[in-house]
């Protein structure tokens, strides 16, 4: 079976950035889990606090299990915490359910990136499965046409994980605007807080790093399929 090393020169250093990234946020994570925040609320009361303060007492509240599984649904207007968050008062806790807080009202508000991101999602799941096999299926045939569909289809991956980016970062800045504005924390419990969501951040940079060099790899790939048509 042929093997293209230059596979490695695009994909390697996306690799080792999302190890890294994983690395930092549980490491992090793990940090600041250890460090209680001085108001004491649990993560549950946290968002629950929230919530109501910004008149969503709709959107309910559910342990999920596992740890750092924390997200919010938009279809059913519930913010899941996992049992790392949801019964802890730890700065780490706090910071993590304020940003899943943060999606609830991005949601309610019609935050644009965030209504983006969540047409795109089919898109992106049947462009990551189907587009690779067109692709393959191009080159197999020497059909240069349907590998371009195929890459086109699974870079709605890279599309994807950039409308990600800032819709990520909005919710953070949320989320530390809501706890300080409402009194749930102090400057020094933000601060650490903060240093979680900017861990967690990183992974969503790596991710879109891993597409991008996906594609940029496919698309030489490709390039040079054209150049020995011509």
């Amino acid at each position: 079976m042929y093997f293209d090393p230059m596979y490695f020169v695009f994909s390697m250093p996306a690799f080792l950035f999302a190890m890294y990234a994983q690395w930092k946020v549980s490491s992090t994570f793990g940090k600041y889990q250890n460090v209680n925040s001085s108001g004491g609320f649990t993560g549950e009361q946290i968002a629950r606090r929230l919530l109501d303060a910004e008149g969503l007492f709709g959107v309910t509240i559910e342990a999920t299990p596992g740890e750092l599984t924390d997200h919010y649904d938009p279809r059913t207007k519930v913010v899941r915490l996992s049992e790392s968050t949801m019964y802890r008062t730890s700065v780490a806790a706090v910071g993590v359910v304020a940003h899943e807080v943060g999606h609830a009202i991005q949601d309610a508000t019609g935050y644009a990136p965030m209504r983006l991101r969540t047409s795109l999602v089919p898109v992106a799941g049947l462009g990551s499965s189907l587009g690779y096999i067109l692709f393959f299926a191009g080159m197999f045939l020497n059909f240069f046409n349907l590998s371009l569909i195929g890459l086109l289809l699974f870079s709605g991956a890279a599309v994807f994980a950039a409308v990600t980016l800032p819709v990520e970062f909005n919710a953070s800045n949320r989320a530390m605007r809501l706890l300080v504005d409402n009194g749930l924390v102090t400057s020094y419990d933000a601060d650490l807080a903060r240093k979680v969501l900017d861990a967690a951040a990183l992974t969503y940079v790596a991710g879109l790093a891993q597409a991008l060099s996906q594609v940029l790899y496919y698309a030489m790939v490709l390039s040079g399929m054209r150049r020995r048509d011509d």
